[in-house]
């Protein structure tokens, strides 16, 4: 796959996708868009990605979309763009990462929500900012912000487009941990690792229940859910090398994605 605007790295299982348009502040133009939602597509298909990691290049995530040079007549196109990535992202099966240095504002800043779990440096800067710009939220925003932090705190956020430190998104439940500048590389790719190696079809339905929940439910749903997960992972192969590395007092090691880890 060509890529114009993204630099894609693997390593051990653990598949790093680098929005590079620094002297932008990594903003989403078109062609980044269409890059982004052909990765993310790849990687669900890429059995050997167990765990994703997105970040920005140049000491900055995601200053959001870039505008210009749209014309009159591409805007419904642009913003089909935008959702067919944020749909791809959400798509994943597999656990995601987002690594967040510097300004993840707009649609930079949905996309760091789209992830499972987000790590930011002290110095990371967060924005909800389309009203600023006369606009309104796209790339998930609005359908991400109230199960995150609730209606009334997702309009205020929403409303006023205010600039909120690291640390203030971690205290709303939008960022998993703050780290310093130096010490970031090394918290991600200890997480990504611990995940990819863990059991991916577990994670994968663990991922897939929470996400259901989520979005609504009855209790009665989510445990006939939960049964189903259940007996997928009882009779794979990741459960019997569970229980045999217990009995043998050693560490599991769990096998690569298959098929079923994102159908099952």
């Amino acid at each position: 796959m060509s890529m114009d605007s993204l630099r894609i790295e693997r390593n051990a299982g653990v598949v790093t996708v680098v929005m590079s348009r620094p002297e932008k502040k990594n903003a989403v133009h078109v062609p980044m868009w269409h890059e982004l939602a052909d990765t993310f597509l790849a990687i669900e298909r890429a059995r050997t990605d167990r765990v994703m990691v997105l970040t920005g290049d140049g000491g900055d995530f995601c200053s959001g979309s870039d505008l210009a040079g749209m014309k009159g007549d591409d805007k419904l196109a642009f913003m089909a763009d935008v959702s067919e990535a944020a749909r791809a992202l959400h798509a994943l099966t597999i656990p995601t990462i987002a690594k967040v240095d510097g300004v993840a504002v707009g649609a930079g800043w949905n996309l760091a929500l789209g992830c499972d779990l987000v790590v930011a440096t002290d110095r990371a800067r967060f924005s909800e900012i389309f009203v600023r710009r006369a606009l309104s939220l796209d790339g998930g925003g609005s359908w991400l912000l109230p199960k995150l932090v609730g209606l009334q705190k997702a309009k205020e956020i929403a409303f006023f487009g205010d600039i909120y430190s690291a640390q203030e998104a971690a205290d709303l439940g939008l960022v998993t941990s703050v780290v310093a500048p130096e010490e970031i590389d090394e918290r991600v790719t200890t997480m990504a690792t611990r995940l990819a190696g863990g059991p991916a079809r577990a994670l994968s339905l663990t991922k897939r229940l929470l996400d259901a929940a989520a979005e609504g439910g009855s209790l009665e749903q989510a445990l006939r859910a939960e049964s189903s997960a259940q007996v997928n992972n009882i009779g794979g192969p990741d459960a019997a090398e569970a229980k045999a590395a217990f009995l043998e007092k050693r560490v599991p090691v769990f096998g690569r994605r298959t098929p079923s880890t994102a159908t099952s």
